[in-house]
């Protein structure tokens, strides 16, 4: 990440600001709220704000909304996770002031309008058809709903359609005045304008946001003891996911956890599990691992898609590869190799702009700071073999969970 700048308006948004030449510039609110925060018996909620943000304000109308930042060629977004949301425009440099002050003007005025919510409820019920229709989305969804029983962290992000049904534009309303708070909230932009400016335009129309933050504490989701379910969806295809909760953002050993999961199911097709079950074996079509940390746990899976026979030799050999990373140190040249490739394709991604942009935000949101590409790549070099064992071991296949869908 490049030199920032940060700064505090006088209401406590915290702001960061990357400067580049570039003549295309980001800018949003990253939030700390998403679905874990839904109201009671409004699952969804937080979904269907981010959906319904765009919808109208005290000044403006739906269609004038979404022709604000398109007219000069930008484009406005947002997206929400479990505990997250993001609002933010992309546009040419010189359109900075337009976008801070729409985006201040949803935050602010959002009016929620009965006939625009009922349309979005429609399209929102589409969605969840639409993620039922995909097994592999929906083997996720139903693991974590599993892993995560009993807590806010299991239900689906977009909610299910009998508490879609109740929500009202007065949820909505009240949503946005105590999640999308000053307090609760980081200002994020990237492009070629000087700080101290955007510093002074943010205050202008961000400022004037007072309210305060209000809601039930999250509570870490609570263990549950380890299943192994089958689930009929009279498919010829399996779709399994392996995992488990484990620690949050916060915990250092998330350098080892980073590494490990590339080196178990990243994206590079020498990933073991890529070489063990579907190149060497044509066991699956695919299989990959994913590491989300949150702010108060963790969640490490694997999944596959496979033909129902090769379900169980697919396991076996993904507990015997747990196994061997937890007891078997890696060569030092095995391990700086792994380090050389998962840094590459840091450096790779880097050049989306887009997502780097996010990533400042969401970074700045939870950490209170922004570490430098220098400074990642100390501490993913001073990773040492004991230490990916020692995160290794936290993945033992008798304490994971496994769901399958086939």
């Amino acid at each position: 990440m490049a030199k920032h700048y940060t700064h505090t308006l006088s209401n406590g948004l915290r702001l960061v600001h990357v400067p580049s030449a570039s003549r295309v510039a980001y800018c949003g609110l990253a939030i700390n709220a998403g679905s874990r925060d839904d109201l009671p018996g409004k699952s969804g909620l937080a979904h269907f704000v981010e959906h319904t943000i765009f919808k109208g304000t005290k000044h403006r109308r739906s269609w004038h909304i979404l022709n604000r930042m398109e007219r000069v060629g930008g484009e406005l977004n947002a997206y929400t996770t479990k505990e997250g949301t993001a609002l933010y425009s992309i546009f040419p440099c010189e359109h900075f002031e337009r976008a801070i002050e729409l985006i201040a003007d949803l935050v602010a005025n959002s009016q929620f309008p009965d006939n625009e919510l009922a349309k979005e409820r429609e399209v929102v019920l589409e969605e969840i058809d639409s993620y039922r229709d995909t097994p592999m989305e929906a083997a996720y969804d139903d693991f974590e709903d599993l892993l995560f029983a009993g807590s806010p962290m299991g239900h689906n992000i977009l909610g299910n359609e009998k508490e879609l049904n109740n929500i009202t534009a007065n949820d909505c309303r009240y949503y946005l005045d105590t999640q999308y708070v000053p307090e609760n909230m980081v200002f994020f932009a990237t492009g070629n304008i000087k700080s101290d400016r955007l510093f002074r335009i943010a205050e202008k129309y961000l400022g004037v946001l007072n309210h305060k933050l209000d809601r039930a504490e999250r509570i870490v989701p609570a263990d549950v003891p380890v299943f192994h379910k089958t689930v009929n969806i009279d498919s010829h295809q399996a779709h399994t996911i392996v995992g488990k909760k484990i620690f949050s953002m916060h915990d250092e050993r998330k350098y080892a956890a980073f590494l490990l999961n590339n080196i178990i199911g990243g994206p590079g097709m020498n990933s073991l599990l890529n070489v063990a079950i579907r190149e060497k074996r044509g066991y699956v079509y695919t299989v990959e691992s994913s590491l989300s940390l949150l702010s108060d746990c963790g969640l490490f899976q694997i999944y596959f898609g496979s033909d129902n026979q090769h379900v169980a030799p697919s396991l076996r050999i993904i507990n015997r590869t747990l196994e061997d990373l937890a007891t078997k140190p890696m060569s030092e040249k095995a391990l700086l190799s792994a380090k050389k490739q998962y840094l590459g394709q840091l450096l790779v991604s880097s050049e989306n702009k887009e997502s780097m942009a996010l990533s400042l935000g969401k970074n700045y949101l939870y950490h209170n700071s922004v570490m430098s590409d220098v400074q990642l790549s100390e501490h993913i070099n001073a990773l040492t073999p004991q230490q990916i064992m020692d995160c290794a071991a936290l993945l033992d296949p008798a304490t994971c969970s496994i769901l399958t869908l086939k």
